[in-house]
């Protein structure tokens, strides 16, 4: 996994046609907007070919015709080993992996497996939405601490989180790096966080999804690798499919140092069978960690480009348009509150301006006012969805 050695140059202008392939992205536009004549920028997969020497290896394993049931042999864990120390400077056992067919799924999973119906979980919202779900479906209380603005960036409120906790609440589900905020944690911060739920016996449950996707002048700091005390107090959610777009084969794995805590996810995880996972996303997974380095670096330079092209051209063209500066994620959160619009108004504008994307409220109240948009894709994609945006907006 030498990035120097990895001299290919990859082409991330190249626009990929999507239709009617049951993409969720595309083939879905009529169901969530009401029409298919939007570009949709929404659903957090890239409009990138998932890279070469993934597809090469699936044809290959297709090659022998027989797909029967499998393990995740040493290979695959050495592989995930290897990436988190080479890319997060985290050393871990191989004995502290488990698996979960999403990170999701497998936030859902440590809900139910740690804390029981009625107990409270705290979410700092605005944030990932599905979360939401995860605790109201599964019979627990959600305890909102907010996330506060600050320079143009969240930031935790502790002096909040202090005064939420109960002896009822049993865990709280962070999302790091930020989505939709885009904020990468700092050592402090993620201590100072952690030491307050350490106090009060809080478990963490940490979805790192978007880890690999990190920002120049930033870097990711995997919860456990705090303090052994922070360690045994937590778990990680983490996957390859947000990174090299290979979210359609449902693999994603779980670190958790705590070997008491391990025993119990594992024991709900095989209860309902959801361990095996599937030939080719765990093959997936192996060969995008053994081979991608130099396909990531390069990938993450172009979203920081279209990044800048983003922001250029809203300063330049539609200012009232505010975007949140990213340190991590190809998902740029948008603030509209300018334009002075209700949230349907907001969303029925830019879908007759032919532009999807995700609605703030999705992510709690605090995102009245905001959109999401994925800037993973083309920057002609991106610049014809801006000229839209000015169009309705200017």
């Amino acid at each position: 996994m030498d990035r120097k050695k990895d001299m290919k140059k990859y082409n991330f202008d190249e626009l990929v046609d999507r239709t009617n392939t049951n993409s969720l992205k595309y083939d879905a536009r009529e169901q969530v907007f009401g029409t298919m004549d939007v570009l949709p920028l929404w659903v957090a997969d890239m409009d990138f070919k998932t890279p070469d020497f993934v597809m090469d290896a699936l044809r290959k394993r297709l090659e022998h015709e027989v797909l029967a049931y499998t393990f995740r042999g040493d290979s695959y864990s050495d592989a995930i080993l290897n990436w988190l120390e080479q890319r997060h400077n985290w050393k871990i056992e191989k004995e502290w992996l488990s698996f979960s067919p999403g990170v999701v799924a497998g936030l859902t999973l440590a809900i139910e497996t740690y804390s029981k119906v009625g107990d409270e979980v705290i979410l700092q919202p605005p944030v990932y939405f599905p979360f939401f779900d995860s605790i109201k479906g599964t019979g627990r209380k959600l305890v909102e601490n907010p996330l506060k603005l600050e320079n143009g960036r969240y930031t935790f409120d502790l002096e909040d989180l202090k005064q939420k906790i109960t002896p009822n609440t049993k865990m709280l589900l962070l999302c790091n790096p930020q989505n939709p905020g885009g904020t990468v944690w700092t050592r402090e911060e993620l201590e100072e966080l952690a030491t307050i739920c350490l106090e009060n016996n809080v478990l963490i449950i940490s979805d790192e999804i978007h880890s690999d996707l990190v920002f120049d002048g930033h870097k990711h700091i995997p919860l456990p690798t705090i303090s052994d005390e922070i360690a045994d107090n937590c778990v990680v959610l983490m996957s390859g499919s947000k990174t090299f777009n290979i979210a359609g084969l449902t693999t994603s794995f779980v670190v958790i140092p705590n070997k008491r805590l391990l025993v119990r996810y594992n024991r709900s995880l095989q209860v309902p069978h959801l361990h095996m996972g599937n030939i080719f996303g765990s093959l997936a997974l192996e060969t995008a960690y053994r081979n991608g380095a130099g396909w990531v670096d390069q990938m993450v330079d172009y979203l920081q480009e279209n990044y800048r092209f983003l922001e250029t051209f809203l300063k330049e063209n539609v200012p009232q348009i505010v975007p949140m500066k990213p340190e991590a994620t190809y998902l740029i959160w948008l603030d509209f509150s300018a334009c002075k619009l209700t949230d349907d108004e907001l969303n029925d504008q830019l879908i007759n301006a032919g532009v999807g994307l995700n609605r703030g409220v999705q992510f709690g109240t605090q995102g009245q006012g905001y959109m999401r948009i994925n800037i993973a894709c083309p920057r002609t994609t991106l610049e014809q969805a801006l000229i839209r945006i000015q169009q309705a907006f200017a």
